[in-house]
């Protein structure tokens, strides 16, 4: 039974997805026909052909790749940095830090976004791929994830290896870090994900379209008075493959890993 439930929601889910997928091979006028087809009748690539005419995908893709890739790895260093200083140093601010962090995240984005935007701009940062990435770094739930995880490390691990004249340093990298390798997968997949397909901010912070993210980029797409469905659903796909590819490729490692690993009761 509840595997039957499992498969259930599983289509419910995909099949949206596939809607939007098949759709992407109809021509524009088989888009709102009815009755609707959830098949193509003509399986047609033109929409994807004139997607790519109409957008230069190399530039967006490339300025996209430099924001997430950077953003994301940054992201994985000070999380894990700051998770790790939380969890395993013992001070009364650092609680009190620590609550102060959760509570940001039931902020949304938007309350935060007009003092970003103030911050980014008197640093000099606006219209550049700089000031998209240094607001993006630090997420209150990155530190909580390292932190809780760092939690459950038993303390006389750390001690043994100060014992043997470990520094500071080398346990955050040698030990810590190499545990946390679930952790740190999990966080960079979810980061790169936000990263990809961030909107909003983006959006305040880059003019130029030189600069424009590939989502930005999508948001051309769309006339004031029309939408070319055809092409905005191909462009989209498009859009997704990295995304697909990452998954593909790291979802292995994280369901594959044992978070326990070096630890001995």
């Amino acid at each position: 039974m509840p595997t039957t439930m499992l498969w259930v929601l599983a289509v419910l889910m995909a099949f949206p997805l596939l809607w939007f997928l098949l759709s992407s091979f109809k021509g524009g006028g088989e888009l709102f026909t009815y009755p609707l087809s959830f098949l193509p009748r003509e399986w047609t690539i033109d929409g994807y052909a004139r997607a790519w005419e109409r957008i230069d995908f190399v530039r967006y893709f490339g300025n996209t790749i430099v924001v997430a890739t950077i953003t994301t790895a940054l992201t994985v260093f000070f999380c894990a940095t700051a998770g790790y200083a939380l969890a395993k140093y013992r001070a009364p601010w650092l609680s009190v830090l620590a609550l102060c962090i959760l509570s940001m995240t039931m902020l949304p984005g938007e309350v935060i976004l007009n003092p970003t935007f103030s911050v980014v701009r008197d640093l000099g940062f606006y219209n550049s791929l700089i000031g998209v990435i240094l607001p993006s770094i630090l997420t209150p739930t990155g530190v909580f994830m390292f932190r809780q995880f760092f939690i459950t490390v038993p303390d006389e691990l750390l001690d043994a290896a100060r014992m043997d004249g470990a520094k500071e340093l080398s346990i955050f990298f040698r030990i810590m870090l190499p545990l946390a390798r679930p952790i740190m997968l999990t966080l960079a997949i979810i980061s790169f994900q936000w990263r990809w397909n961030d909107y909003i901010f983006p959006l305040i912070i880059l003019s130029d379209p030189k600069n424009f993210t590939l989502q930005i980029a999508l948001r051309t797409l769309i006339g004031s008075e029309n939408i070319d469905w055809a092409i905005l659903l191909a462009a989209s796909v498009i859009s997704m493959i990295p995304l697909v590819l990452l998954y593909l490729v790291f979802q292995k490692y994280i369901t594959s890993s044992d978070i326990n690993t070096g630890l001995r009761d």
